[in-house]
Parts: structure tokens; C-alpha cells; sequence
């Protein structure tokens, strides 16, 4: 099997997701930083940011990872499924 596999998102949605993101994030650091508090629970709100930032990141690979292995496996078992049925001959006689 050499069938390249698919993507699912088209190049609109990706962007709006990229812009979706970027918006957000500004948004949320441009909130801090006009924030009327001490410089100390600012910092503290960015490095919130920064860690939800980070982790949503490593969330969505893992969740991509795992999503990809099972294709992977799938494919692979798919392959070997239709290797058998392209080798099985059910009118071969066993022993002549």
C-alpha cells in the first residue's frame, strides 16, 4: 500500500485555527500587561500563560501521536488482511 495518507483539514481551517490561537494569546498578555496590579502577580499570570501555552501544545501531540499510531497499525493489519486474501486459494488441493 503506497496511498499517501490524507489530511483532514483543509488550508482554511488551519489558518483560522493559526489566527485563532494568536488572537487569543495577544489578547490574554495585552490583558496582563494593562493589568492594575503589582508586577509580581503579573509575572505570575504570565508564567500561567506561558505554562497553559506550553502544555496545550504538548496535549495536542500526544493526542496526535496516539491518533497516528493507531492508523499506522490499522494500515498494517489492513495490508497483511489483504496479503492473505491474495495468496488464499480456495479450489488448491492439499496433498496431490
Amino acid at each position: 500500500m503506497s496511498t499517501p495518507m490524507q489530511s483532514r483539514t483543509t488550508a482554511a481551517y488551519y489558518a483560522q485555527a493559526v489566527l485563532s490561537f494568536a488572537l487569543s494569546a495577544t489578547a490574554l498578555a495585552v490583558g496582563i500587561a494593562y493589568l492594575p496590579v503589582s508586577s509580581w502577580m503579573r509575572a505570575f499570570l504570565a508564567v500561567g500563560l506561558l505554562y497553559t501555552v506550553t502544555s496545550s501544545f504538548t496535549l495536542a501531540k500526544v493526542i496526535r501521536d496516539r491518533q497516528e499510531s493507531t492508523e499506522i497499525v490499522t494500515r498494517v493489519d489492513q495490508a497483511r488482511l489483504e496479503k492473505l486474501l491474495a495468496e488464499h486459494d480456495p479450489f488448491r488441493v492439499e496433498g496431490i
